[in-house]
């Protein structure tokens, strides 16, 4: 805002007044600009630190980045499906050994040679197999199960 325009405007002013309209003027073109200035200033340092850190990306390649997380991805998916294959054996495991314990063997290890392991661990419904496995093989083998049976002839 220029003096002559304010003399325009407003015909007959006074020096004092003009000098006046200009000073309160001046004070709201002063504090609009300080804001303006800390406002951009504030744009600046982000802009410097968005900077600074794209300058810690320069001579990265993002090809060999890429097939950096494609590699990880794949240990990662190896070692989960190692995982749960060691997650299903231990189940099986465990209801292998409760049924023979159940079954009354007398040497367990005796007992799984003669199961087929393979086949029982691929079955949908693990427990009933298994008890029949070793149904099986205690008609065939009985002398590997204690008995429930009272001695025939003992001796007294």
């Amino acid at each position: 805002m220029k003096r002559e325009d304010i003399a325009k405007i407003f015909e007959g002013a006074t020096e004092e007044q003009i000098n006046a309209v200009l000073d309160i003027n001046s004070k709201d073109i002063g504090s609009a600009k300080k804001k303006l200035e800390i406002e951009r200033d504030k744009y600046k340092n982000q802009l410097e630190t968005a900077q600074n850190s794209l300058k810690e990306f320069e001579g990265v390649d993002v090809n060999e980045l890429q097939s950096k997380i494609k590699t990880l991805t794949s240990d990662l998916e190896t070692k989960d499906t190692e995982c749960q294959q060691k997650i299903a054996d231990m189940k099986f495991n465990s209801v292998l050994d409760g049924a023979i314990s159940k079954s009354g063997a007398k040497n367990t290890k005796a007992v799984k040679a003669l199961l087929d392991l393979d086949t029982l661990k691929t079955s949908k419904n693990q427990a009933e197999d298994i008890t029949k496995a070793l149904d099986e093989i205690k008609k065939d083998n009985d002398y590997m199960f204690t008995s429930d049976e009272p001695f025939q002839n003992p001796i007294i």
